[in-house]
């Protein structure tokens, strides 16, 4: 088994770092020794996330930005070699999500949800990748979803941009194994973050189909971003912080008629018969 890679030193861009997973990532990447950017919209947020991270002896810097800037990843792979070193590795973190009928959610808020959840991973993972060859290494993860294994009702658009990224991550992770460049794919599942509040106001009645209210599946975002760590000093191809939900889920896939019971059962429940 192979050691450890050591992390001190290099260089990480985490997206959506202001809050949840991102910013949980940060703080976690930073005690790991990292040099963090942190990128996100919210220029406040950002600031208060890295004095954190500088209280505790890390090290920082914030750029402001959407990930659906085609102008953003050059932008921020640039200023993170010109402030740190050689960049070692992205985690395409930034996304949001919806309820919304399947077959009347209208095309333009589909193609927004895939702008910032699949494009704007795609948009930076690749130009690091570029990096990577580069400099010889580096390792690449995109913050997917437990859902992209199976999708929910209501939910089709968000789930399908993160099976689209769960795909890439596959792919790319099976093409750059020779050149010593790692791809992993993070599969969360829900997490007591702002997720729910943003999805709750970007759905035109309100949250339906999912809720909060039971915290036996929920998981705090630092247990993502220490699983995240763990697989950048060993890296893996997926990342998961519950078994019994990836068993579960590869117990539908094996069985969809016996899934799709369950989860239309579940649908009739929550929206009252």
């Amino acid at each position: 088994m192979p050691p450890p890679i050591p992390l001190e030193g290099k260089p990480v861009i985490i997206t959506g770092a202001s809050s949840g997973i991102g910013a949980a990532t940060a703080i976690s990447c930073a005690r790991a020794g990292m040099p963090v950017t942190l990128f996100a919209r919210r220029a406040d947020r950002l600031d208060a996330v890295a004095e954190r991270i500088r209280t505790q002896g890390g090290t920082a810097l914030c750029i402001a930005g959407d990930v659906a800037d085609p102008e953003a990843p050059a932008e921020l792979i640039a200023k993170t070699e010109e402030h740190f070193a050689p960049l070692y590795s992205v985690i395409a973190n930034a996304g949001y999500g919806m309820e919304c009928a399947t077959s009347t959610m209208p095309i333009d808020q589909i193609r927004a949800l895939f702008e910032v959840n699949f494009f704007g991973s795609l948009m930076l993972v690749q130009p690091a990748i570029e990096r990577f060859r580069a400099h010889g290494a580096g390792h690449a993860l995109m913050v997917s979803s437990c859902l992209s294994k199976l999708s929910m009702p209501y939910y089709a658009c968000y789930c399908a941009t993160k099976s689209a990224q769960d795909m890439y991550c596959r792919s790319m992770r099976l093409e750059l194994e020779s050149e010593g460049i790692r791809v992993s794919s993070v599969h969360p599942i829900g997490t007591k973050t702002e997720f729910f509040q943003t999805a709750d106001e970007n759905s035109e009645k309100g949250l339906r189909v999912s809720s909060t209210r039971n915290g036996r599946f929920m998981q705090p975002p630092e247990r993502v971003a220490d699983a995240i760590v763990r697989c950048l000093r060993k890296p893996k191809g997926e990342v998961w912080t519950s078994l019994p939900t990836r068993l579960a889920l590869a117990a539908g896939i094996a069985m969809p008629g016996v899934a799709d019971r369950l989860l239309a059962r579940a649908l009739r429940r929550r929206m009252g018969g």
